[in-house]
């Protein structure tokens, strides 16, 4: 009888257990989780953005993992060591688009400075970016890319068109925007570690989790993150409902997530933006990587 007890107090005890966290994993190059299959409403519900995040249209797209953070300049800096980095097999078009850090006398920039470690990279070209999911792939024989832009927007809102990662609410306890205060306000710029906003107590500042509903982190604030996708303003009116990948040529890249200079009400999960795949922004963009399934 002892031991009938003891099975059902085991039993009972596993029901009501806490549930686990979104599914991770993590090939030695950071952690990803997994956005699951399905459809999702992509785009400007609440009518607070440009026409070039309209219209609201259906999205469907396979299983994917995407980074629980931005690639950070320890990370990047594995590969810039690496003899690699100079193998044109990785680089798109075979075109060697070396890093230059001449902004490495500076506090909290790119560049894998000694104390810089867990900050997201910055200064990172898109043919950069390429490059590094490139060489993730080679050395685990798994297939790492950018994310297209619909997989992003997925990531960040999941499926009930929240205006945040986070939910509808904003304030700077979520997130790092302009005049949003905390221990980096007067850094230059105004960039925070990965994973900050984790709801612990950062300095004088309180902070809120500012997760996705598949628990990736800083998809919102901070830096701009590359996207696979060229950029067409219109791309919304003719995207498939199936996997989009965006138009098939252009002169600029989609970037999504909203630099840290923004004020507040640009930061939408919504949001678009695009650069050249050739800017450096030493201290605006980064990005994060996808891995297929």
């Amino acid at each position: 009888m002892r031991g009938f007890r003891l099975i059902c107090f085991l039993l009972i005890s596993v029901c009501f257990a806490a549930p686990a966290g979104p599914p991770a994993i993590n090939d030695g190059y950071g952690d990803l989780v997994l956005v699951p299959a399905g459809a999702f409403q992509m785009g400007d519900n609440f009518q607070e953005g440009a026409e070039r995040e309209r219209p609201v249209h259906t999205v469907e797209l396979d299983a994917y993992y995407i980074g629980k953070f931005n690639v950070t300049n320890a990370e990047y800096k594995k590969f810039k060591d690496d003899p690699a980095y100079n193998e044109s097999r990785l680089w798109p078009d075979g075109k060697v688009n070396p890093m230059s850090f001449w902004w490495d006398n500076e506090p909290n920039h790119g560049g894998g400075l000694p104390g810089n470690e867990s900050y997201p990279v910055v200064g990172i070209t898109w043919e950069q970016a390429v490059a590094y999911c490139n060489w993730v792939s080679a050395k685990t024989g798994k297939k790492y890319r950018l994310p297209t832009e619909a997989e992003w927007e997925k990531a960040a809102r999941g499926v009930d068109q929240r205006r945040y990662p986070w939910g509808n609410e904003i304030d700077a306890s979520y997130t790092n925007f302009s005049n949003s205060g905390g221990p980096y306000k007067d850094s230059v710029p105004h960039l925070n570690p990965v994973g900050f906003y984790d709801g612990s107590l950062r300095g004088e500042l309180k902070t809120n989790k500012n997760a996705s509903p598949y628990g990736a982190y800083d998809l919102l604030g901070g830096t701009f993150q590359w996207c696979q996708d060229w950029y067409s303003r219109s791309y919304y009116s003719v995207s498939p409902r199936k996997n989009p990948q965006g138009p098939p040529s252009g002169a600029y890249r989609v970037l999504r997530g909203m630099g840290w200079y923004l004020d507040i009400g640009a930061h939408r999960a919504s949001a678009r933006s695009s650069a050249y795949p050739s800017n450096q922004s030493y201290n605006l963009i980064s990005f994060r990587l996808v891995r297929e399934l």
